[in-house]
């Protein structure tokens, strides 16, 4: 199976898409992943990138996941602007595209609320899987105060904040 995965830093923080490629080596399935992904870019930036057009219609990927620029967000139009390029190609394709929703700054917990609601509109919209990895970030912090999902720079995710993305996503993909 492939995988692409398609944000920012987000995303290639810690090598998540390698942790993805673990875990579902840890459960049987042979992943292969690929990543493109630009520090501080939205999905806007991806939409306009040839190289992104030419590895979704070209890649023969099974999943690929999406990942919005995240603090700021930006403006929700420019975000569905963007996923209805994405998607045109996508939906060109054998692949099955997946939102991956973000978390909100640490000391902005309540814009959580916004991202949430974007996120679930554009997979609704688009007809695609979400992986609500900022709503599951906030419960994890609740639930588990003492383990910090958040790196030193406080904005990206620590190795535990990673391991949370990649166990959000995989369990959002229907792998067979």
């Amino acid at each position: 199976m492939k995988t692409l995965f398609i944000g920012n830093s987000h995303t290639y923080y810690n090598d998540m898409p390698e942790m993805f490629r673990d875990i579902c080596k840890k459960n049987g399935i042979d992943m292969h992943v690929t990543m493109l992904t630009k520090g501080g870019m939205g999905l806007d930036y991806h939409a306009d990138n040839e190289q992104t057009r030419f590895n979704i219609l070209y890649g023969e990927y099974d999943y690929i996941i999406l990942q919005h620029v995240a603090h700021p967000m930006g403006e929700l139009s420019v975000m569905d602007e963007a996923m209805g390029k994405i998607m045109e190609w996508i939906r060109q394709t054998k692949s099955k595209a997946c939102l991956f929703m973000t978390w909100a700054m640490e000391e902005d917990e309540a814009s959580q609320k916004e991202m949430k609601d974007r996120y679930r509109y554009l997979a609704d919209k688009y007809n695609c899987l979400l992986a609500p990895v900022g709503e599951k970030w906030w419960e994890h912090i609740h639930k588990y105060p003492e383990v910090d999902l958040f790196a030193a720079d406080r904005r990206h995710a620590s190795n535990e904040g990673s391991m949370l993305i990649v166990k959000t996503i995989f369990e959002s993909l229907d792998i067979k």
